[in-house]
C-alpha cells in the first residue's frame, strides 16, 4: 500500500511541477491542443495535481 500511496504522492509533484513549467511556456505541454493557453495548464495539470494528492490522502485513512 505504501508503493501506491508514493506513486499518488510522486504523479501530485510531478504534474505540480508541470504545471509550473506550463505556466511560462504552455505550448511545451499542450502541444496536441490547437489553442495553448495558460488557463488550460492550470485546468489540466491543476486537477490532476489535485486529485492525485486528495488520493494520496485519502489512502492514508485506508490502511
Amino acid at each position: 500500500m505504501n508503493n501506491v500511496r508514493l506513486f499518488f504522492l510522486l504523479l501530485s509533484l510531478a504534474a505540480l511541477l508541470f504545471m509550473v513549467a506550463g505556466l511560462f511556456k504552455p505550448w511545451l505541454l499542450l502541444w496536441w491542443e490547437d489553442v495553448q493557453n495558460r488557463r488550460k495548464v492550470i485546468k489540466l495539470y491543476g486537477s490532476i495535481a489535485l486529485i492525485s494528492y486528495l488520493v494520496f490522502i485519502g489512502l492514508r485513512f485506508v490502511e
